[in-house]
């Protein structure tokens, strides 16, 4: 059980208000803030070059950190910038041509469906839709009947931006894997909540950022690549950092999932990743996830009983992540007037899930996401709020 004293001493901020606002970008812990503040100090004493040279080993060591958080092989494990710069660096490297066919969810994120569809475009591919099950989750059975060898990639969200429904990840890539499909998870809302396990979700890609549930730094993300689609995988950029100039005219990629990486990097962003990730850890994944899961289920029961208040939230399995409208009031109008009364929480719009919330006819939703670090009183004092707001309305 996580000590929640504990946890909130290493989060002042979330004493000093309601903090519901994980799913955007998360309070970080105290032991990860002294981690990039000492390492700033230490790079304005003797410069960026030899403040990371004697940090090297941490650095080396954050690849197995994360290696045990996500169930995979330190080699499989490359660090990016963004959860963004992750995902289009591994849809980029999965070769795709004319006639080729990538299946996507209706809760697909926006910076991914962009880049879907250029590339698409740009090689006479094709981007295809599977629908949603009842539930408003990516459909398995649906999946099973559009797959075809033509079928190259499988695009999974693991949590939606906007909405608490999990994603049967499992069955979806045994499926996809059927035909030869690779499958990229985005796991940008899972990691940090969920206990994540590559090996059992049977997945090829999983890209993730820090700085949401994670509690990591903005501008940090994290790449997996498993040794079994690596081989398949073509890096559209490369440079020293993962390949060496042998020769005039020739070079030698990478054999590891570090072929993706860049060389320059925030190190101070890394170091406070690395110790995000081992906080999560010291923890326990498990038990952040139930915890989580409860703190969120707290807040949706107590919404739904509201007059006038909508549980937006689909799916059989729901995650942290509680959306909600309020009659009479925009969703704007909402976070402002919460974050008033030192309540955080954030707003999701159509353009960012277009396919999912032009199906709901829904322009926007509240988003609150609670994490470990809240307290039930608080989740009934932003209940009452919402509850004021509405009767103001």
């Amino acid at each position: 059980m996580i000590d929640l004293a504990a946890v909130r001493a290493d989060t002042p901020a979330a004493q000093r208000g309601v903090f519901l606002d994980s799913a955007g970008s998360s309070l970080a812990p105290e032991p990860v803030l002294a981690e990039q503040f000492a390492h700033l100090r230490r790079e304005a004493e003797i410069g960026g070059y030899q403040a990371a040279d004697e940090r090297a080993g941490d650095f080396e060591a954050g690849y197995q950190v994360f290696a045990e958080l996500l169930g995979c092989r330190a080699e499989e494990v490359a660090f990016t910038e963004s959860a963004t710069r992750s995902w289009v660096t591994a849809f980029q490297a999965v070769p795709l041509g004319k006639g080729d066919r990538v299946l996507v969810g209706e809760v697909e994120y926006a910076s991914n469906a962009i880049p879907l569809l250029m590339r698409a475009e740009a090689v006479g591919a094709s981007v295809e839709v599977v629908p949603s099950d009842e539930q408003g989750s990516f459909s398995a059975a649906a999946l099973e009947e559009m797959l075809d060898e033509r079928v190259k990639l499988v695009s999974v969200v693991h949590v939606p931006t906007n909405g608490g429904v999990v994603a049967e990840v499992r069955r979806i890539s045994e499926a996809a894997h059927r035909v030869g499909a690779l499958v990229l998870l985005d796991a940008c809302q899972a990691i940090g909540q969920l206990d994540l396990d590559t090996d059992a979700l049977d997945v090829d890609l999983v890209t993730a950022t820090g700085r949401k549930w994670l509690r990591a730094p903005r501008g940090t993300g994290v790449l997996v690549v498993r040794d079994r689609a690596a081989e398949r995988l073509r890096p559209p950029v490369a440079d020293l950092r993962g390949a060496e100039w042998t020769a005039p005219h020739s070079y030698r990629l990478r054999d590891d999932a570090r072929v993706h990486e860049l060389w320059e990097h925030g190190a101070a962003a890394r170091l406070g990743l690395i110790r995000a990730a081992r906080y999560l850890l010291e923890l326990g994944p498990a038990e952040v996830e139930q915890a989580v899961t409860a703190r969120a289920a707290h807040l949706r029961a107590g919404l739904a009983e509201l007059p006038g208040v909508t549980v937006r939230d689909l799916g059989g399995r729901k995650s942290g992540i509680v959306t909600f409208t309020v009659d009479g009031l925009p969703a704007a109008q909402v976070r402002d007037l919460l974050a008033a009364q030192g309540i955080t929480v954030s707003v999701s719009h159509r353009p960012s899930a277009l396919l999912d919330m032009t199906n709901r006819s829904l322009d926007t939703v509240v988003r609150a996401s609670p994490h470990y670090f809240v307290t039930e009183e608080q989740l009934d004092a932003t209940v009452a709020a919402v509850a004021a707001l509405r009767r103001a309305a």
